[in-house]
């Protein structure tokens, strides 16, 4: 039964509920019938004794002679006949019997238990089981000319039986029975084709093991996952996100805003469009966040987020970024740590070689120099090593990278971490790089400046590369655009217009075709 299609199921169950209420329906019609048949076979019984208690060969033939009284039955039975009664019986004051059916009974007295009123001169109608079957009676008193009570009448019908009114009723059933079944039948058989394909034509339980299959990936994925209808009812909030938001228990059903009061998703359902790679705070946490509407046929029926804890991917781009600039770092290191020794060597060769030991002497001097500046004025380790290998990348480059000598950092602004700063530094660093494709008539050098009081923290980063376009100008922060064509992802100065506005910050461009861009960026501390 259980696996019985979905259509048959719903069909069997209609068809026995037509069944079933046709049964009950049945009962009531034929108890309905039964008692309108019982009150029509009183009217009846009352109206055949009285019309017997008013003859006037009745009246007159009670009270005379023997011989007389006999020829009060052939007469009642004239009557009897006529208006279809089983039986009519007249009894005179002593319940001798003057009529009946049986010529054998005519003479006898009248035993009966509900006889007692009508020779009180009450009328009234009883039903009561005789040999015949169920009986209605009526009982009307016979009165003379002076208003004496001189005899009774009491008529009857018989009631038909329950097969006998199933019989009756057979042709009307028969058609009533047939066109409710066949018409339940085909509307319960439409019904469950509709609702088989409001299902995409799956089985009930092909949907419950999708159900539980769908439940089990999302709580087996790294990511946490919460979807909401278009009455922001959660819909979907496995484990993973249970977790990392610190929500306890089922919240299938109940409002996204009574479990997450600064939820970002219900402005998914306002706006009806997906926002990728956003980072937003919830609570206390720090989220990277794609949110998507859920749409059905074109219509937004509700949204689905899908977020990474912000710290976690941190750590990874940390960890890969480390990598990457230890690679750099090192092909650059190799490159200048050959150059050089390829000097000394010559200077040695030619025999120069107190040249050959002030080189030595000069090279260590400007790389402790530098060394001691970054440890001494930058507090924090990730951004002096990224700043030291975009000085080496730029010598990689032919790009000379200078970072002023007065910058200083020693602590990050408000809602920010070194995290932001790297991506921050580095996009910028690395957008001047791109400025210098194509510049072939002058010297090429990047500035750095990072300056910082007790009030602002500001960082700067200025090229003589090619500019940017004016046109292009208000167009550099948005996701996906680019002026390196099909090379360029837009995704650095996108990244870094969210850092500046997760940090309330402020980002300033100068820009001139041909001569260069300054990049300023500042923070209230």
């Amino acid at each position: 039964m259980n696996r019985l299609p979905i259509r048959w199921k719903i069909t069997i169950l209609i068809f026995a509920i037509v069944s079933f209420s046709m049964l009950l329906s049945g009962v009531f019609i034929i108890s309905d019938f039964f008692h309108t048949k019982e009150e029509e076979l009183s009217q009846r019984a009352l109206l055949t004794a009285r019309t017997v208690s008013e003859m006037p060969e009745v009246r007159r033939h009670i009270v005379e002679n023997k011989q007389s009284r006999a020829l009060i039955n052939p007469v009642v039975e004239r009557v009897r006949v006529i208006h279809s009664a089983d039986y009519i019986v007249v009894l005179d004051m002593n319940k001798v019997r003057l009529s009946h059916p049986l010529p054998a009974m005519i003479g006898t007295i009248s035993r009966g238990a509900d006889e007692g009123p009508a020779f009180a001169e009450h009328t009234y109608t009883s039903k009561a089981r005789g040999e015949i079957g169920t009986v209605v009676r009526a009982f009307v008193p016979i009165m003379n000319s002076d208003h004496e009570q001189i005899g009774v009448v009491i008529a009857a019908y018989r009631l038909p039986t329950f097969f006998e009114a199933i019989d009756s009723l057979k042709e009307e059933a028969a058609v009533a029975v047939v066109l409710s079944l066949v018409v339940g039948g085909i509307g319960a058989w439409l019904l469950a084709s509709h609702i088989k394909r409001q299902m995409f034509e799956l089985e009930p339980h092909e949907i419950a093991k999708l159900l539980i299959e769908r439940t089990e990936a999302f709580n087996a994925m790294h990511e946490g996952v919460i979807a909401i209808d278009s009455d922001e009812k959660i819909t979907i909030f496995n484990d993973r996100a249970k977790q990392m938001l610190g929500v306890k228990g089922d919240v299938i059903g109940r409002s996204i805003r009574s479990i997450i009061p600064d939820t970002h998703l219900p402005e998914i359902l306002e706006v009806n469009k997906p926002i990728y790679n956003k980072e937003l705070q919830i609570g206390n946490l720090t989220i990277w966040s794609n949110r998507i509407p859920i749409k059905v046929n074109g219509k937004t029926v509700g949204a689905i987020a899908i977020f990474q804890d912000r710290t976690e991917v941190k750590r990874l781009a940390e960890e890969l970024t480390g990598v990457k600039a230890f690679v750099h770092a090192l092909r650059v290191q190799n490159h200048e740590y050959m150059n050089k020794l390829h000097t000394i060597a010559g200077l040695i060769q030619l025999g120069h070689i107190e040249k050959a030991l002030e080189y030595v002497f000069q090279v260590t001097e400007e790389q402790a120099e530098l060394t001691q500046f970054l440890s001494r004025n930058i507090k924090d380790e990730s951004i002096s090593g990224l700043l030291l290998s975009k000085i080496r990348r730029g010598k990689e480059l032919g790009i000379r990278v200078t970072i002023d000598r007065h910058s200083r950092l020693h602590r990050f602004p408000p809602h920010l971490d070194h995290h932001d700063f790297v991506v921050l530094l580095g996009n910028l660093i690395e957008n001047a790089f791109d400025a210098f494709r194509g510049v072939t008539d002058r010297e090429k050098e990047i500035y750095v400046s990072l300056e910082q009081n007790e009030e602002i923290c500001s960082l700067s980063v200025e090229d003589n590369g090619q500019g940017i376009a004016r046109e292009h100008i208000d167009r550099i922060f948005d996701e996906g655009f680019s002026t390196k064509g099909e090379n360029g992802r837009g995704i650095g100065l996108y990244l870094v217009k969210q850092i500046v506005e997760k940090g309330n910050g402020r980002i300033d461009v100068q820009s001139e075709e041909g001569k260069g861009t300054v990049f300023t960026v500042t923070f209230d501390m």
